[in-house]
């Protein structure tokens, strides 16, 4: 039994993810899985906790008789926070940041929120900004005030039904949510304006040990009483961690799912526009990330590429001849090109084909290209996430970018990350075994041909200048 295994808890906003890894050779042994169900409320639409929980301790319970755990780390989305009583239950159901309650109070909000240039976070739609959720749950609830004893960030609201102690992380506190200075490493002054601080535990580092599982936990799943809980991480700084730790600057991550965030590490000097959805990160190790994003993988699905067949070489070439392109945006709500309705030029593809996952594919890889020049890209390009798989997305970003891509393949790149924060950090640290060689801009993706290559530049040229005509 591999007492040393790790248990990564992994909650993004799509599915919630239970992955069980080997720390000697950084892979996954088992991985569980469920939809992350959202509940229409009352009082607002809300996340199933106690669905989440009991998915969570039966998982712990079956991954540890099958083969063992010594650690737990947790890492999830951003935009989730939970207000916790004196009793450490819910003080209220905890927000769905898609729900626009937030935008009910927008006016009053942006009196208060600070300046770009101190926290980094843009200003977001509906309950994106955390600020933003906080603000309007205390109007909407008024006795939350009085019932609140903790304000937790959505990781360590997890570490804490586990460990029994509050914390907060950087990396979550500085994941566009108003609360935190990147640069200065301390609250923001929205903190005392909302009166939180009273609510907020000091950050500690994600890689911290809060406690052992609780003795009701140990008993529940049979886990031994003394497994420790770590402080835990947002899921993007978690796909970010091992290359962080393995790489040498310049390089950028892009971290694909339900987000696409492009995170450009040691890049070019640029001014960061709020308005286009870029944004500084936090790193697991303290520092700012320059950064930009969009809703890739909600895109992908509502166009339907989910259930088209992969797009090979020849339904590349057939879409690039037919000159037909998909322009910004399908969500647009955020991303680069807010406010913009997506629109076909040339014939759109028929559902269900694969001219129709290349032109989708050329789409979101060029919203990706546009995301990675906005935060100051340099050097190759690393790519987490299931787009890691997707060749027709892979070329079209090499053609755009005219950089090394060197894709991640393995399951979750995120549990190999979060994994890392149990393991000592000062040991050497290997880039994830399933990782691929990068392929330069002179080294095609197999099955790009020379004459494949310069047609997808093209696109991609033509793509940028109608893309910035339309604005």
């Amino acid at each position: 039994m591999g007492r040393d295994n790790i248990a990564v808890i992994d909650i993004g906003k799509t599915n919630v993810k239970l992955a069980l890894v080997d720390p000697a050779a950084l892979t996954e042994i088992a991985v569980l899985k469920r939809p992350n169900r959202m509940q229409p409320g009352p009082p607002w639409p809300h996340f199933d906790t106690e669905g989440i929980w009991a998915f969570l301790c039966e998982g712990l319970a079956r991954l540890h008789e099958g083969h063992g755990i010594g650690r737990i780390v947790v890492t999830t989305h951003g935009a989730a926070g939970a207000f916790v009583d004196g009793s450490g239950a819910l003080a209220a159901p905890v927000l769905d940041y898609e729900h626009d309650g937030p935008d009910r109070v927008a006016a009053e909000y942006d009196r208060i929120r600070p300046p770009f240039a101190e926290t980094g976070s843009p200003r977001l739609a509906h309950g994106l900004n955390l600020g933003a959720q906080v603000f309007w749950q205390l109007q909407a609830m008024p006795q939350l005030r009085r019932r609140a004893r903790l304000f937790l960030p959505w990781p360590q609201y997890w570490a804490f039904r586990l460990s029994g102690v509050p914390a907060s992380d950087v990396t979550s506190l500085g994941c566009h949510t108003d609360l935190w200075q990147p640069h200065a490493g301390r609250f923001s002054s929205l903190v005392a304006r909302l009166d939180l601080g009273g609510l907020i535990a000091p950050p500690r580092r994600p890689s911290e040990i809060l406690g052992p599982i609780l003795p009701e936990i140990a008993h529940q799943t049979g886990l031994e009483p003394s497994t420790p809980v770590h402080c835990g991480i947002h899921d993007s700084n978690a796909s970010l961690l091992p290359h962080l730790l393995a790489n040498r600057p310049p390089f950028s991550v892009v971290s694909t799912g339900t987000w696409v965030i492009a995170m450009a590490v040691g890049g070019r000097a640029v001014t960061l526009d709020p308005a286009r959805d870029t944004l500084i990160n936090v790193n697991a190790l303290g520092a700012p990330v320059p950064s930009a994003r969009f809703m890739g993988g909600r895109e992908h699905d509502l166009l339907g590429a989910a259930d088209c067949p992969e797009a090979d070489a020849q339904a590349m070439q057939r879409v690039l001849e037919s000159g037909t392109m998909l322009l910004p945006a399908v969500v647009s709500e955020c991303g680069p090109f807010p406010g913009r309705q997506a629109r076909w030029t040339g014939p759109e593809p028929e559902a269900g084909t694969a001219e129709r996952a290349a032109a989708v594919a050329f789409y979101l890889a060029m919203m990706t290209a546009t995301c990675l020049e906005l935060a100051g890209h340099a050097g190759p390009i690393i790519v987490e996430g299931p787009f890691a798989r997707n060749r027709a997305w892979l070329a079209m970003l090499q053609a755009a970018m005219q950089a090394p891509v060197r894709p991640v393949t393995s399951a979750t790149g995120t549990s190999v990350g979060a994994a890392l924060l149990a393991l000592d950090a000062g040991a050497p640290v290997k880039p994830p075994a399933s990782e691929a060689p990068p392929h330069s801009p002179g080294d095609p993706l197999p099955g790009v041909t020379p004459q494949l290559a310069a047609r997808l530049r093209a696109h991609a040229k033509a793509w940028r200048q109608v893309s910035e005509r339309a604005g």
